[in-house]
């Protein structure tokens, strides 16, 4: 049998994750015996085993890592419809756009105006997201859309319209003697002996290794430039946002950043329809 249960899968999710089943057993508020039936009985029907059991604990197999990956895909699926459903029921023309906080507020602008434009426009909520939160809440239901940015972003099984694309820039402290440079490279940028980068938090929420201050959101990267204590790379609509405390210098070798309007490419939402074909025209 091929059919699985989201009950069965929240379960291996579960096990998968903490590699532990007492730890699992708690963290799903059931008994650790019914668990580890549940585990068996699903190995049993899909004729596989998921996970190695020994003294040591638990580790996942090559088919564990494949169910894991898909099983995640389908519980944040079910509770994408259940939140999508709702929000229907409760504001039949409505929708959210999910965007990082501090992006390009022009474009953003300019989108919103443009939308409300149109004779059958629907009444649409913003909401504002961390660093490279849009997928997550993209896919669990809680936005209909959102603005993302390539290649940063996780785009992955999304379909997307491109609106803008432009070089980074690095932003220093207006009195660090690179701000008076016209232009500088990423080299240029990593043989700054006083001023560590900010780092930001990659699509798994972990940080490349290094000296520079992690990064949540804009404003603390905006304060610890003014401070003397970072270097910052970011887009050049930036530069909307900074302080007089702050220097803008392009990056000539850096990647050109597109920002995207994404969507799930199952949406059947008329509203969502409406928002790309503006986008589209932008």
């Amino acid at each position: 049998m091929d059919t699985l249960e989201t009950r069965e899968l929240r379960y291996f999710v579960t096990v998968a994750e903490e590699l532990h089943f007492s730890r699992a057993a708690e963290r799903l508020g059931i008994a650790q015996p019914p668990l580890s039936r549940a585990i068996q009985q699903l190995e049993r029907r899909l004729g596989v085993i998921l996970l190695e059991r020994s003294r040591r604990g638990v580790t996942l197999t090559r088919a564990g890592q494949v169910l894991l990956d898909e099983a995640r895909t389908v519980l944040d699926g079910a509770a994408a419809a259940a939140r999508r459903t709702r929000r229907a029921a409760s504001s039949p023309n409505s929708l959210t756009l999910a965007t990082k906080a501090g992006m390009n507020h022009e474009l953003l602008r300019k989108l919103l105006d443009a939308y409300a434009a149109e004779p059958d426009s629907a009444e649409i909520e913003v909401l504002l997201c961390g660093m490279g939160d849009q997928a997550r809440v993209l896919r669990d239901g809680r936005a209909d859309v959102a603005l993302m940015h390539r290649p940063f972003d996780d785009l992955a099984g999304f379909d997307t319209e491109d609106l803008l694309t432009e070089q980074l820039i690095a932003i220093l402290p207006a009195g660090h003697p690179l701000a008076a440079r016209t232009s500088l490279t990423m080299a240029d940028i990593s043989a700054i002996r006083d001023l560590p980068l900010a780092r930001w938090p990659r699509q798994d929420a972990t940080y490349e290794p290094g000296p520079g201050p992690e990064i949540h959101d804009q404003l603390q990267l905006a304060q610890l430039i003014a401070l003397g204590q970072a270097v910052g790379v970011h887009c050049a609509s930036a530069q909307s946002w900074l302080w007089s405390a702050h220097a803008a210098i392009p990056l000539t070798d850096s990647p050109h950043v597109t920002t995207v309007l994404a969507w799930p490419p199952h949406s059947r939402s008329l509203a969502v329809a409406g928002l790309i074909r503006t986008a589209a025209q932008l």
